[in-house]
């Protein structure tokens, strides 16, 4: 955008540039305008932009800005004759906007507001170059209704919903009995005196670490999520405790926020939503990891009661005795009926009775070994008989006798021996030595001689 000061039709900055641009040393004449920077950018210490092309600048570009609805909490409210001037504040996050509106625009809206009310406002910005002033008017502005509060937290929960952050597997089991207990709420108030006093009424040693916060308008969702953070992050903390008493939709609002149920269903530490009364059910409830219908409901489910506990101990005490006492008696009776048998009561009929079974078995195995000794012996006895009967010795009681040579050899024939020879004869009772003075062979071996 290249632009000299004599575009802009202001007869002051005419004069300003032709005073900036003379020639040094003569001073009062004049010169040709010295051509400014088209851009921001371009400028320098030499040639710098006039304040007034600065500020007519930054209102052509803001003139151009089409208007914009916004949503937001009425924090300040102040009447000025025509005008009334507003502080709107995000409803999340600690920020806030100036807000000029006319008395005609306010008058359209109906109901009155005031301080804490919840509205949406369309926006145009207006700023002044005499005085740089950028001021926020406001064309319309309308305060959000309970049905449309209510249908944009039910279009919220179906989404979380269809994320799964209400799924129950999600949900973290609270511990028997936590160490130190986180507690989130208003200081003061009475949903933190009942929460502590209910909590030591069931259990006296419980420890707290209490953590006090705005519970309602713009700064209770950031101071939440501050103290949650911390507690979660603490590791001696074993269960968060979220409390408010009870009040409006629009007080319990805050705990309907999507960034502080997000932030709850992130949170490692099992996480108690008691907001409001029974029938209060913000967003938080259904992200929670236990719902408490009030602040003296999260105290009872937090901890146990110490008295039952007491008792239950006692019944579980006095539940362990009688089953190891019916143990006892059983064990007993079943000792009694095995003593009572005939083998404990007399213990040396089972030792006369198993004396007399090995003295029958030992008789019958002498017996069946003797008839076994008799049976080989009979048979020793024929097996001797026959081989008697085949003996050589039998042979030499009828009267044979058999003759050896000198190195054992039997003499079968005279014609192995020759007169002269020494010979040994066995008889059946005894031997001798014998030397052979003739040999006489038989007709056919001294044939048989002959021929040789």
């Amino acid at each position: 955008m290249s632009v000299q000061f004599a575009r802009l039709g202001d007869r002051k900055g005419t004069q300003m540039a032709q005073r900036i641009s003379g020639t040094p040393g003569t001073l009062g004449e004049t010169a040709e305008p010295k051509e400014l920077a088209a851009t921001a950018a371009e400028t320098t210490a030499e040639n710098p932009w006039p304040l007034s092309l600065l500020s007519s600048k930054m209102k052509s570009y803001i003139d151009r800005m089409s208007s914009v609805w916004i949503e937001g909490q009425v924090v300040e409210l102040n009447h000025r004759g025509k005008a009334s001037y507003l502080t709107l504040r995000d409803t999340d996050v600690e920020m806030s906007l100036p807000v000029q509106i006319w008395k005609n625009v306010l008058d359209r809206t109906g109901a009155p507001l005031t301080e804490g009310s919840h509205v949406v406002a369309n926006l145009k910005a207006d700023f002044w170059t005499k005085t740089g002033r950028l001021t926020m008017r406001a064309n319309d502005i309308r305060a959000v209704g309970l049905g449309e509060l209510l249908a944009r937290l039910e279009r919220l929960k179906k989404q979380l919903s269809a994320e799964g952050l209400f799924d129950p597997s999600r949900k973290m089991r609270l511990p028997f009995l936590p160490n130190r207990i986180g507690l989130i709420t208003g200081r003061d108030s009475d949903a933190q005196k009942d929460v502590i006093r209910n909590v030591h009424l069931r259990w006296p040693a419980a420890e707290f670490e209490v953590r006090n916060c705005a519970v309602q308008g713009p700064d209770a969702v950031p101071g939440v999520m501050k103290n949650l953070a911390e507690l979660d992050a603490d590791p001696q903390i074993d269960v968060i405790v979220i409390a408010r008493g009870g009040g409006s939709m629009e007080d319990l609002l805050p705990f309907s926020n999507e960034a502080l149920v997000r932030a709850v269903s992130a949170a490692q530490t099992p996480v108690v939503s008691a907001i409001g009364h029974e029938a209060d059910r913000p967003i938080l409830d259904e992200v929670a990891d236990l719902r408490a219908s009030t602040p003296t409901d999260a105290a009872k489910r937090i901890v146990p009661d110490v008295a039952e506990e007491g008792m239950n101990l006692l019944r579980a005490r006095a539940e362990l005795e009688a089953a190891v006492n019916r143990i006892l008696d059983r064990e007993q009776e079943m000792l009694t009926a095995v003593r009572s048998r005939p083998v404990l009561a007399e213990p040396q009929t089972m030792i006369t009775a198993h004396e007399n079974e090995l003295t029958m078995i030992r008789r019958r195995s002498l017996q069946a070994t003797n008839g076994l000794v008799i049976q080989a012996q009979n048979e020793i006895h024929h097996l001797r008989s026959q081989a008697r009967s085949l003996s050589p010795l039998r042979t030499l009681e009828r009267g044979y006798a058999v003759v050896q040579t000198d190195d054992g050899q039997a003499v079968r024939s005279a014609a192995e021996v020759a007169a002269g020879d020494t010979v040994h004869v066995r008889v059946a009772q005894g031997r001798f030595d014998a030397e052979i003075t003739e040999v006489t062979p038989e007709a056919g071996e001294e044939t048989e001689t002959t021929a040789d």
